[in-house]
């Protein structure tokens, strides 16, 4: 039994939830709209401002998919309430990173500065204090294309096991690596 799908989902003031005939969940809030197409054979209860995900079987199909769409219209009722944030910081000397309105222009160590255009439905900004690492701030509703775009933006200089230099999520823990031997005697 999925312990996940069982689940409810409380449906905070302000926020709506709809359900087309074709299983297409459209989630409405102060935040913004998300939609999500749904497996036809579950089933959706909205009642009192809770919301329920039921499955009419056993199957193994079914049951697989039970718990993922309720942790995705979870995560859909969440971004259009609450929002989610993503915090990266840029760890190197001389790595910077500056924000202009949806272009992200970074200097990561390259002989040319990486720029990135995000999607409209993140909002981006950037910090940088004296004696601390940059940091990129990314807030967004739907959780999947903010985690989609930071993985992006990491892969672009994964942090190296040695020194710890690259982007990295705050408060992301490395396994640092020994170097090398001072020498032989």
């Amino acid at each position: 039994m999925s312990r996940i799908g069982k689940m409810p989902i409380s449906i905070p003031s302000g926020v709506t939830v709809s359900v087309s005939a074709d299983s297409v969940i459209t989630v409405n809030g102060p935040l913004g709209e998300l939609t999500q197409e749904m497996d036809s054979s579950l089933k959706l209860n909205i009642e009192d401002g809770i919301m329920t995900l039921v499955r009419p079987n056993d199957d193994k199909d079914i049951r697989s998919k039970h718990g993922l769409y309720r942790s995705l219209i979870f995560n859909m009722v969440k971004g259009v309430s609450e929002g989610f944030t993503t915090e990266q910081e840029l760890v190197g000397v001389g790595y910077r990173a500056a924000a202009n309105g949806q272009m992200l222009e970074m200097s990561l160590g390259y002989s040319h500065n990486v720029v990135l255009e995000l999607p409209k439905e993140i909002k981006v900004e950037t910090k940088t204090e004296r004696g601390k690492n940059p940091l990129i701030i990314m807030k967004s509703s739907d959780k999947q294309l903010l985690g989609m775009v930071a993985a992006k933006i990491r892969s672009l200089r994964k942090p190296e096991p040695y020194k710890g230099k690259g982007i990295k999520f705050v408060g992301e823990v490395l396994r640092r690596k020994a170097g090398k031997a001072a020498g032989k005697k």
